[in-house]
């Protein structure tokens, strides 16, 4: 009996060793949501973009709470942030585009805020719900992944694993070069490639994925590889497809 009940305590340990730190998560991310929104966005040059669908439209891939959240507080945070970073200086006349090539330049305030706006208006018009996200990228962006990485699925094997190994908060990145050449790299935090930052090798993005914790760890927890398989499902080729077409041109 006694043998029993320890190992029934056990398993309960267990279990809320899982639950407890999901729970605390998803507390903690309802409070950054009501806080979020009681304030409007900061004064000043830069706004938030609304979504391009409803919270729950990329469901089951990626869940509706956690998209709101996503959008509503995280985002909205860095555009509040970075407006007031900016309030009553020169660097407020700039566009997000210029802001983030001279990053090496800016406060932290600036530079970390304006990344963040940056990579996440590039995020959400890049996911689609079923009938458009998923699938295989087609046309001059399909010719030019195969050109450069010998075929699609090394191209997603690359981006995989730098979306799963990159350790801590960031992100990964198909770009394209000056040359009309598509790489794949990662940057820390809310840095990108835009950036005159040592290490990074400057393109124009084309993809990216949020690989930091509150994208994904209402749904997925610690599984941040399920996460990256989930993004798949819902990738706007379409969109990159654009995208990739103004970058060559350029």
């Amino acid at each position: 009996m006694q043998k029993r009940d320890f190992m029934r305590r056990g398993l309960l340990a267990a279990v809320g060793a899982l639950v407890g730190p999901a729970l605390l998560a998803r507390t903690h991310a309802e409070q950054l949501l009501a806080e979020a929104r009681a304030r409007p966005v900061a004064p000043g040059p830069f706004g938030l973009p609304p979504l391009p669908y409803a919270f729950g439209a990329l469901a089951p891939h990626f869940d509706a709470r956690t998209m709101e959240i996503h959008h509503d507080a995280h985002h909205k945070t860095y555009v509040s942030r970075l407006n007031e970073a900016l309030a009553n200086t020169p660097r407020a006349n700039l566009t997000l585009e210029q802001l983030c090539a001279t990053a090496s330049q800016l406060p932290d305030a600036v530079r970390n805020n304006a990344g963040g706006h940056y990579n996440h208006s590039l995020f959400w018009p890049q996911l689609a719900a079923a009938g458009v996200g998923g699938g295989l990228p087609t046309g001059p962006l399909a010719a030019a992944l195969t050109r450069d990485f010998t075929s699609f699925n090394q191209f997603k094997a690359e981006f995989t694993a730098v979306a799963t190994g990159r350790f801590g908060s960031g992100w990964a990145w198909l770009n394209c070069d000056p040359a009309g050449k598509l790489f794949v790299s990662g940057t820390p935090n809310q840095d990108n490639p835009l950036m005159d930052l040592p290490g990074i090798r400057r393109g124009t993005p084309l993809l990216g994925l949020d690989v930091w914790e509150h994208a994904y760890y209402l749904q997925y927890q610690n599984k941040r590889a399920d996460y990256v398989a989930a993004f798949w499902q819902v990738v706007n080729w379409p969109w990159v497809g654009q995208l990739f077409a103004k970058a060559a041109q350029e």
